[in-house]
């Protein structure tokens, strides 16, 4: 079975494992899925993450944040689909939850959370928004 939309697929993992408490989860990996966990390190919402080679594609394992026994990350949700791509300009890169969450975006300069991509004034496709 063909995946249609890797990255929907790899959200989806990630919820499901926050949901089952689970310390960490695997991820078939790729370039784009290794980018968009970075960010998620860098911004303090996943612990810690490990490329693991394999005979296929390799293995992308998240280590899973906790404090005082809650997910740091409360909600995922994807933007940008197959189906129906979104863009937006540095100018328009939408605030999530108030400022109080982030976006993920794909830009000319790599994958970049929202506070970046509007320091650099780079726009792109938004992937997903993380609170």
């Amino acid at each position: 079975m063909s995946m249609q939309d890797p990255m929907a697929d790899m959200l989806t993992r990630l919820r499901n494992a926050l949901l089952a408490r689970h310390d960490q989860v695997d991820i078939p990996s790729s370039a784009l899925k290794v980018a968009v966990a970075k960010v998620l390190k860098n911004e303090g919402y996943i612990t810690d993450l490990e490329v693991t080679p394999d005979d296929k594609q390799g293995v992308l394992r998240l280590k899973l944040k906790y404090v005082a026994g809650q997910a740091v990350i409360e909600g995922i949700k994807r933007v940008s689909k197959p189906s129906r791509r979104v863009y937006v300009g540095h100018q328009d890169i939408p605030k999530v939850r108030s400022g109080l969450g982030i976006s993920i975006l794909s830009t000319p300069q790599g994958v970049l959370s929202d506070t970046t991509a509007r320091k650099q004034k780079v726009g792109g496709e938004v992937l997903c928004t993380v609170w």
